[in-house]
């Protein structure tokens, strides 16, 4: 880290800021937000019956250096797009709370420090947020973008690079320690242990914040170098007035991605403009439309495709399993600045299609006047574009 980040002073003893109470306020969140058991099989039910056994042990363990050690991840595998998986390692749940402990005890120290223009998993901030500014720098001039996608950021970042930035801020060694052995810890799959010698784990609570330290120091280049960008995570775009000012970015963009020791991807980085568009945060951006993305839509249907086959039967808990998927993309896609009206009233017949067709278990034009709009409704169903705001086109 160089001196153009905004440090204050270092911070020494957050050991002492573990107490029973922090634990308790990490487990409430860790079951909040559910999730499977890790290695040992653990769930967060099993954890719970013996809570406060389990809480006391735990933060003699994370008090005294040295003695926590983390259990290797589970890993598991989602799909991101057709053909390709998605690897997330789950910690098990005393892991968890640990790093969920970590997390609370770091973000008040780094959220002073990292740049205005950092969006993702930061409190108070959303993809809409970047969305926003992306459009607030268009409407200034910004017509050039530097579109760029770093390879396998999460599976490849040097660990080194976030002790790197852990240490720029902390000095106390038993928790910085702790990070190193939670990077350390490796994944377990089909039984067998793999060591994690680089990279964090998507799945653990501690992953987004030690991704938004590491990418800091490229964020505080670029604004030495005059660039305006906007970043969420590891996905960022440069904005720039003139062409050949996007083009040196990418050249600077590449140094300083090349000095945290990751490479940008050649077939998704390229500069372009408004005028020709790009993809962001799952829209598809042009000078004049904030669309869902060819693969937004597609994995929107994937999912309602799931739901709607055709040998099942149309009934209220299958609504209420469809309704579940609408608001979700609608709650993400219908915004003021969205131009999805068409792409919502297109999703929407198709959606009635499917319904029509498991209902009826064939496909017919006929059977749109055997069930009409009106029934779906009283079935409880709902639309993508009940959910347009009035100024959405």
């Amino acid at each position: 880290m160089n001196g153009t980040i905004p440090l204050k002073r270092k911070f020494h003893s957050l050991t002492g800021r573990i107490t029973y109470q922090v634990l308790y306020d990490a487990f409430r969140a860790v079951r909040k937000n559910r999730g499977a058991a890790g290695v040992d099989r653990q769930s967060i039910k099993m954890f719970q019956d013996n809570l406060e056994q389990n809480l006391i042990a735990l933060m003699k363990d994370l008090k005294t250096r040295g003695d926590f050690q983390p259990l290797p991840s589970r890993r598991t595998y989602v799909d991101k797009a057709p053909g390709k998986k998605r690897p997330l390692g789950i910690p098990c749940v005393r892991d968890r709370v640990a790093q969920e402990v970590l997390r609370r005890l770091l973000t008040p120290l780094f959220e002073p420090l990292f740049h205005e223009q950092s969006y993702g998993f930061r409190p108070g901030r959303s993809c809409h947020d970047a969305l926003r500014k992306v459009d607030e720098l268009h409407r200034a001039g910004y017509r050039f973008i530097l579109d760029a996608d770093i390879s396998g950021f999460f599976d490849n970042i040097p660990h080194d690079v976030i002790m790197r930035g852990l240490r720029h801020v902390i000095a106390d060694g038993n928790i910085l320690d702790m990070i190193e052995r939670f990077l350390t810890a490796g994944v377990m799959e089909d039984g067998v242990r793999y060591p994690t010698t680089v990279g964090t784990p998507q799945g653990g609570v501690l992953s987004p914040l030690l991704a938004n330290i590491a990418l800091n120091f490229l964020d505080w280049q670029l604004h030495d170098a005059g660039y305006r960008f906007v970043r969420y995570a590891d996905d960022f775009v440069v904005l720039c007035r003139q062409q050949h000012q996007a083009e040196e970015a990418r050249q600077l963009v590449e140094r300083l991605v090349a000095s945290l020791g990751l490479k940008l991807s050649p077939e998704k980085t390229k500069v372009t403009k408004f005028l020709e568009g790009f993809t962001f945060l799952g829209f598809e951006i042009t000078h004049r439309a904030y669309r869902m993305r060819a693969k937004s839509v597609e994995k929107f249907k994937d999912r309602l495709r799931e739901l709607t086959i055709r040998r099942h039967n149309l009934d209220a808990s299958a609504v209420n399993r469809i309704n579940a998927v609408i608001r979700g993309v609608a709650h993400y896609f219908a915004t003021t600045f969205s131009t999805v009206t068409k792409q919502f009233e297109r999703l929407d017949r198709w959606l009635r299609m499917r319904l029509r067709s498991m209902k009826f278990k064939r496909k017919s034009k006929d059977d749109n006047w055997r069930l009409k709009n009106k029934h779906l409704r009283h079935l409880g169903l709902i639309s993508l574009s009940d959910f347009l705001p009035t100024l959405c086109d």
